[in-house]
């Protein structure tokens, strides 16, 4: 016999988790639906910046590396391209803080999304530009700031949205974290009873593999789907951000409007 939930409100809180994944008020699960969804959109984007102009754009550390390696191999041009992505990475974060920051003085419940719909727009305009321009030289040279400006912004934003608990563009610091956390767990307490005993932090662990897992499917996708549908692939990912920051946005718009109406 199947055995309904008695809870009250049980289908309209889930419901409410879900409209609310971007909302300034967070929950757990919240937290995890977002970072899931972004590291997806991440790995796919990765992908699509590979197929763009043959590198992956959503983390420094290579950028900046081959931009020392070219500085010191006296190839300045070449360093100045990677000063060109290393750039825009550190203003599209810079941009989500400033956005964050405004809605927070504002008290606008819509704060986490701003940013979120600002990635939504530049990626819907990334498809565009690559459907109408590739395989031209001016597409690389506008592609590869705009992707490193989209990455900076969402991993600042999923930054100050966790307060550090999650980076969504890079899998270097979630891969060194599920190391940690495996090497916590397969530990040999020999003592049970010890309070300084050793322990995983076991939902810390799910939500790093969860992250992972989201990363490398949405690199999967995002290559096979780039590959062979072109850059217009990149539209379903526009839609999901917009879908995401949507209700949080129309909700602070609904206010406003109200306001104004009472004035």
């Amino acid at each position: 016999m199947r055995v309904q939930s008695t809870k009250p409100g049980h289908r309209d809180f889930t419901i409410r988790s879900v409209r609310t994944i971007a909302a300034s008020e967070r929950t757990g699960m919240a937290d995890t639906l977002l970072g899931m969804a972004l590291t997806f959109v991440a790995g796919a984007v990765n992908a699509g910046g590979l197929l763009a102009v043959g590198q992956y754009t959503s983390h420094m550390s290579g950028i900046v590396s081959a931009t020392a390696d070219n500085i010191a191999l006296g190839s300045l041009g070449l360093a100045g391209l990677g000063l060109g992505a290393f750039l825009p990475f550190v203003f599209g974060a810079a941009c989500s803080a400033m956005l964050i920051n405004w809605g927070r003085r504002h008290h606008l419940g819509s704060r986490y999304a701003m940013p979120l719909m600002l990635e939504a727009f530049l990626l819907l305009a990334f498809g565009l530009l690559g459907w109408l321009t590739h395989p031209s030289p001016g597409f690389a040279v506008v592609a590869v700031p705009l992707l490193c400006f989209m990455m900076g912004l969402q991993n600042a934003t999923v930054t100050k949205i966790s307060g550090a608990r999650m980076r969504t563009t890079h899998v270097t610091g979630i891969v060194t974290d599920i190391g940690i956390e495996l090497g916590k767990l397969f530990y040999w307490n020999r003592n049970a009873h010890n309070p300084d005993r050793v322990l995983a932090d076991r939902g810390k662990l799910r939500l790093l593999v969860l992250l992972f897992a989201s990363f490398f499917a949405g690199g999967i996708i995002g290559a096979i789907g780039f590959s062979r549908i072109g850059f217009l692939f990149a539209l379903p990912f526009a839609l999901l951000l917009l879908l995401l920051a949507g209700p949080p946005l129309a909700e602070d718009a609904a206010a406003l409007t109200r306001r104004a109406t009472k004035r």
